[in-house]
């Protein structure tokens, strides 16, 4: 179990334009940046990697992000496009804190040791001591970012290799779309039919995930949302579902599965429709007599 520290200042995350990154990592799940060294670290392919700054106070110091390193060190040599000679190595960052929203470096520094501290005043590469890393996940799961969606995992608070993505798209979670979807196609599970607000009552109220019918990457390009025809409401279990397979499946697909499965669509049937199941049987059993 080995992770690394990736050590910066606020400037060189002002140079990134880490508040587009952060939004872009809040837009699609992740990020891929081109991380510069002083020197070639020792590290490979699939190791887990913190991001530490440096500020001028601790109020500007702290962990910003996680992320997994993503290629082998590479060395850039001087000239060309690049800023300056050195190595680097490709990391995908998969959650980020706004500037000035993270774990503050005095929290940091009761879990790390202060010579690691000192040693990520980067740009750096500092190996984190494996005894270390189930600490650090356990301070970024409880002090790091938050999810509007409490199925979803924060990046960085389990081992990368027990993680697994599931590609959401941006219209799925666009509120109008949202809006307008449910608006039209009611707040049923357009599968198996379950009912959050029927189970849960208020409580339930918001939990039904609405699903991209068509996958965003098989349209074309200038492709405008259809929040009635493009999107269909689903249960937390159908999406994941749908999910599951690529390209997703389709609302008929999954419903194949559940009648194949041997179970069948059902609503919940109010009191008024009961008595008149009732009405209409004792109509019937008297015409019979």
């Amino acid at each position: 179990m080995t992770a690394v520290i990736l050590g910066c200042d606020t400037n060189a995350l002002l140079r990134w334009g880490y508040p587009a990154a952060v939004g872009h990592v809040a837009l699609h799940g992740g990020i891929l940046k081109r991380w510069p060294l002083y020197s070639c670290p020792d590290v490979e392919e699939g190791t887990e990697a913190w991001l530490l700054v440096h500020g001028s106070n601790d109020a500007g110091s702290g962990l910003m992000g996680h992320g997994l390193v993503m290629s082998q060190p590479c060395r850039v040599d001087p000239g060309g496009d690049h800023e300056a000679a050195g190595w680097f190595v490709a990391v995908a960052f998969d959650a980020l804190l706004p500037l000035g929203e993270q774990i503050r470096a005095g929290t940091v520094g009761n879990v790390i040791p202060k010579d690691l501290w000192a040693q990520a005043a980067g740009p750096a590469l500092v190996t984190l001591p494996p005894s270390y890393v189930p600490v650090l996940r356990r301070l970024w799961r409880e002090l790091g970012p938050t999810t509007a969606d409490p199925a979803e995992v924060v990046g960085g608070s389990l081992p990368p290799a027990a993680v697994s993505n599931i590609q959401v798209n941006r219209y799925e979670r666009d509120p109008d779309a949202r809006r307008a979807c449910l608006a039209f196609h009611g707040t049923r599970c357009a599968a198996c039919g379950f009912s959050f607000e029927s189970t849960y009552g208020e409580t339930g109220t918001g939990a039904l995930a609405v699903h991209h019918v068509v996958p965003p990457a098989m349209l074309e390009g200038g492709y405008e949302l259809d929040p009635i025809a493009d999107l269909v409401p689903l249960c937390r279990n159908c999406h994941a579902v749908a999910h599951g397979a690529t390209p997703p499946l389709s609302v008929t697909e999954l419903q194949s599965m559940i009648s194949g499965a041997g179970h069948l669509r059902g609503d919940v049937v109010a009191a008024p429709v009961l008595q008149a199941q009732e009405d209409a049987r004792r109509i019937l059993e008297a015409g019979q007599a």
